[in-house]
């Protein structure tokens, strides 16, 4: 009898696969890296024969570190970065290297249509509930038209990075909700929209874009090639499965109306679960469709443990290749008082600015209020309070989230920088028990599709486990009130100045 799940979270540098057992246990894991390309300005692609070996790497890899054989896998589900474009031949070969979200390509041609048409972003945001970025599909297909229309016509499908993965394994063409939501789409009705692809003048190649389905239904089942590629068994059964951050909030036990929840990795998103679609703040922010029938409104702030990597390569370049520097790090910056003596750290550390608190592709990262006074310590603290401040500033957008909040991604594995996080907002921080919550939701995707569970929000909240939780320490309010007040001011200023 089959006694696990294998869930796949190819994000746009790493790829990685994990095991997991009935209760969503996570078995193994096993990480592989995929190398970004960015051969123009603005642009950043993926070689796809590259995308599938790390997939399949990674499969073969966990499968060993498990010690578990094929038969044991009862089912598969994929997740991955979100849209951007994979153009496709018929029988799932690539035409051209991936595109990433991060890509720009766009961006000129979308600034020229918005002076063409002042509503013109406004538009997409009452349909999809997201503030336009340049890597989403349509955009991006739009500028291939132009600028590749050979390959556009060539083109069997036009996929997104998890369903160019799909077809190497089962060799059929599909999309989920959760991708044509945000291509743009229609975040109402889950699913794409004529009026976007209208907007973005394809609709009439609209038949390139595969059927949309559930999250949850099953795709087909692993084929022989993809078989001997991977250590799978031949016909075991593959879900759908769903974009990065609606895997996400469903493998962190999320997927729960009211339940708030934040991702401090890379990117930093902070959102919370409704059982209907949030378009409130206007023209800010993301609206995710999230499997179950249900949706994440989220605020991003692009950079999140960038900001800290960056930091420490930068401020304390000789302790970066040391092992012990985080414990270093925590006792540095527990040594600097809340406020970092005066030091405020933006963090707006992307080439893409931001889309919240505003929307400004300009912002840049910057330390603000240094004296000779102040050293790499004030530095650092002012780095780790200017992520946490950040979120605070970013939940002021979103609906009330009460007295908890879900913390997940790199950044939840620091004790330091979660307390911080549950004394800056006030509210109790739940880790939830695991690592690679993007799989587990793929995984539990798959469990749903072949009724191991009752509903894909039976899967995640019935599997909830929380490893710690650390609560906000009353004593700490008004030296973090404080904080925040110099963050705005610094924050304003740096927005007014633009």
């Amino acid at each position: 009898m089959s006694r696990f799940l294998l869930g796949i979270d190819a994000g746009s540098s790493m790829t990685k696969a994990a095991v997991f057992d009935r209760d969503g246990a996570e078995i193994a894991s096993s990480t592989h890296r995929v190398v970004l390309h960015r051969p123009r300005p603005g642009w950043c692609e993926t070689d796809p024969v590259a995308a599938w070996e790390a997939a399949r790497a990674a499969i073969k890899g966990t499968l060993d570190k498990a010690g578990i054989g094929s038969d044991d896998i009862a089912a598969v589900g994929i997740s991955a970065a979100m849209v951007g474009a994979w153009l496709v031949d018929a029988s799932g070969e690539a035409l051209r290297p991936g595109i990433i979200w991060e890509d720009s390509r766009a961006q000129e041609m979308l600034d020229r249509r918005a002076a063409e048409d002042p509503d013109f972003y406004h538009r997409i945001f009452q349909e999809d509930g997201c503030v336009m970025q340049q890597g989403c599909t349509l955009p991006l297909v739009a500028w291939l038209r132009r600028h590749e229309p050979e390959i556009v016509d060539r083109a069997a499908h036009i996929f997104s990075y998890k369903d160019f993965l799909r077809m190497k394994l089962t060799g059929q063409a599909a999309a989920d909700r959760t991708e044509a939501a945000v291509a743009p789409g229609d975040a109402r009705r889950s699913g794409r929209s004529d009026a976007m692809l209208d907007l973005f003048g394809l609709a009439d190649i609209a038949h390139k874009l595969p059927p949309v389905r559930d999250s949850e239904s099953l795709a087909g089942t692993v084929t022989a090639e993809a078989a001997a590629a991977t250590g799978l068994k031949e016909g075991t059964p593959v879900a759908i499965g769903a974009g990065d951050v609606p895997s996400t909030v469903t493998g962190a036990s999320a997927l729960e109306d009211g339940m708030a929840l934040a991702v401090l990795g890379t990117t930093c998103i902070v959102g919370v679960v409704s059982d209907t679609p949030v378009f409130t703040p206007p023209d800010l922010g993301l609206l995710f469709t999230l499997p179950g029938e249900a949706w994440f409104r989220a605020m991003v702030n692009v950079a999140g443990t960038l900001n800290l990597d960056w930091a420490i390569e930068t401020i304390m370049a000789e302790a970066a290749r040391d092992p012990g520097v985080f414990a270093k790090l925590d006792a540095m910056v527990s040594a600097v008082p809340v406020g970092s003596d005066g030091v405020v750290f933006l963090p707006y550390l992307s080439d893409s600015g931001i889309i919240a608190p505003i929307v400004d592709a300009q912002a840049r990262a910057g330390f603000h209020g240094l004296t000779p006074r102040h050293g790499r310590a004030h530095m650092m603290r002012a780095v780790y309070e200017g992520v946490v401040l950040a979120i605070r500033d970013l939940l002021a957008d979103l609906p009330d989230i009460g007295d908890t909040l879900l913390l997940t991604g790199g950044g939840a594995k620091s004790h330091m920088w979660t307390q911080m996080i549950a004394d800056a907002l006030g509210k109790t921080v739940h880790v939830p028990a695991g690592t690679e919550f993007g799989a587990r939701g793929a995984a539990l995707l798959a469990g749903t599709a072949i009724g191991w569970f009752p509903s894909i929000r039976e899967a995640s909240i019935s599997t909830r486990r929380i490893e710690r939780s650390q609560n906000p320490a009353p004593s700490a309010k008004p030296a973090w009130d404080a904080a925040f007040a110099n963050y705005r001011k610094y924050r304003d200023k740096a927005i007014a100045a633009r």
